[in-house]
């Protein structure tokens, strides 16, 4: 069994993985460079994030071919924690969140992805892929006609060429073109080089300067715990949308851990709290990348690019990357949710949109999916809080026929129906079309019980399934009416 599982997640499509790899590692540097500089540190400390998740998520997380990295998402967190503390703090505040994540693992939250409704995560990819397109568009500021030449050569290579060879992945094609023509011809763009000094070091094994009392835990608790989630969010978020491009299934569980125990060591080695990144593991996918390799050899030959090729990494044109990135974002957008809003169910289309607003508004992924989240179960609430009743007269006994949902949103409307001075001296509720749920149903049906008694008449409670008698059995009736 170990050793087939190896041989599938590891082995089975090494020339893809490498060759995905590779490419990702390349589209990886100015977004570690630039998430970095966003969060205010040394654009080293984004790189060597972005190769220690890298590689441990390789290894450790529940869904192959997903790329980990540092991101946008988890930078815009640590903005003010590295302006009012520095950077030592924000290494002890990676290592906390790592710590967060993997006992969040260990508990299991995983399962809860299931509680997104499509709608949130169609917003969400849909947002993704606007965020993506639009942080390429200050690349163009103050650029030439080359700049602009550069991303449409680049985009024509990589959508023209797959229709001629599949054997080596377009993108990085593009790349290695685009930089040969703008190293050979001395083309005036800008570089990789410009966006940040890469400096050809190891990361190193660092304990935090900072010192241990309840005052830093106090001050780095603020920033791990929403870290935590975000990374949680995004990475779940992730993997459901790569399980669905590459029809296979992921182990949310053990991907959870995998973030913790990655941006826990991460910390120590000098680097930013990261997680998966959509953008690159749709690059990854659609450059062939299936299985774990495809992420070591990203990591891998991320360091080998900033050690060994560092001054030819440096004259890699921004053009190229941006063209990569926009392909990214074409391929991200669910194109097919345009033509079909028309069509869903119109809280799901409000779901969407909201979704995609929020998130494209605040660039805060999780707001987003938890406003999408609340929406959803507001509209579902809303839906299952109609309940209504057929009545029917025969033999003096009034029987009252219920349809709908018996909990804590349907109480007071419940106890409505009923027209208690009107109706004969016996009355049966049939709840055969119902389905008891909480506390709260239960109360109710006590309270109609308990008003009909009152003026002597007689309740007769029937139709109940298995599950609401037990849970009618376990309240009772008459303790819940307070009488």
């Amino acid at each position: 069994m170990y050793t087939e599982t190896l041989k599938n997640q590891w082995f089975s499509n090494v020339r893809g993985d490498i060759l995905a790899g590779i490419t990702v590692a390349l589209a990886l540097i100015p977004e570690a460079i630039a998430f970095a500089i966003i969060a205010g540190v040394d654009p080293m400390v984004g790189l060597y994030a972005s190769f220690c998740i890298a590689v441990l998520i390789s290894i450790f997380g529940g869904r192959p071919g997903m790329i980990s990295a540092a991101t946008g998402a988890m930078a815009l967190l640590m903005v003010d924690l590295v302006k009012d503390h520095g950077l030592e703090y924000l290494l002890a505040a990676t290592i906390l969140t790592g710590i967060i994540q993997f006992i969040l693992g260990i508990l299991k939250i995983g399962r809860f992805i299931t509680f997104i409704p499509q709608a949130v995560i169609i917003g969400f990819v849909n947002a993704l892929a606007i965020l993506i397109f639009m942080a390429q568009l200050p690349h163009f500021v103050g650029e030439t006609w080359m700049m602009y030449a550069m991303v449409a050569g680049s985009l024509a290579i990589i959508y023209i060429l797959p229709r001629f060879t599949k054997a080596i992945p377009s993108p990085l094609v593009a790349i290695i073109v685009m930089t040969i023509l703008a190293i050979t011809l001395s083309l005036d763009v800008r570089t990789v080089g410009d966006m940040g000094a890469i400096t050809r070091s190891l990361p190193m094994f660092h304990l935090p300067n900072i010192p241990l009392t309840l005052e830093t835990l106090l001050i780095i608790l603020p920033y791990s715990l929403p870290l935590a989630f975000v990374g949680i969010i995004e990475s779940l978020l992730t993997a459901t949308i790569v399980d669905e491009m590459t029809e296979t299934k992921s182990d949310k569980n053990r991907e959870v851990k995998g973030q913790g125990f990655a941006n826990f060591v991460t910390g120590f080695f000098g680097g930013m709290a990261g997680c998966a990144m959509i953008g690159q593991s749709v690059i990854n996918v659609r450059s062939g990348g299936r299985g774990r390799l495809s992420s070591l050899v990203a990591g891998v030959f991320l360091l080998f690019l900033i050690i060994v090729l560092g001054d030819i990494v440096t004259q890699i044109p921004m053009g190229a990357l941006v063209g990569v990135m926009i392909m990214v974002s074409i391929g991200t957008f669910d194109w097919t949710s345009l033509r079909e809003i028309a069509k869903i169910p119109r809280p799901d289309a409000v779901v969407l949109i909201a979704t995609v607003a929020i998130v494209v508004t605040t660039h805060d992924l999780a707001m987003g999916v938890f406003s999408g989240v609340l929406l959803s179960a507001l509209f579902f609430g809303w839906k299952m809080a109609k309940i209504k009743s057929n009545e029917v007269v025969k033999d003096g006994i009034k029987t009252y026929h219920i349809k709908g949902q018996m909990f804590f949103g349907t109480m007071a409307h419940f106890v409505d129906l009923f027209d208690y001075h009107a109706d004969p001296d016996e009355i049966v509720i049939d709840f055969s079309s119902s389905h008891v749920w909480d506390h709260s149903a239960v109360t109710a049906i006590s309270k109609v019980k308990q008003k009909y008694e009152n003026i002597n008449k007689k309740v007769i409670i029937t139709g109940l399934n298995e599950d609401s008698q037990t849970i009618v059995n376990q309240v009772g009736l008459s303790s819940s009416s307070g009488h």
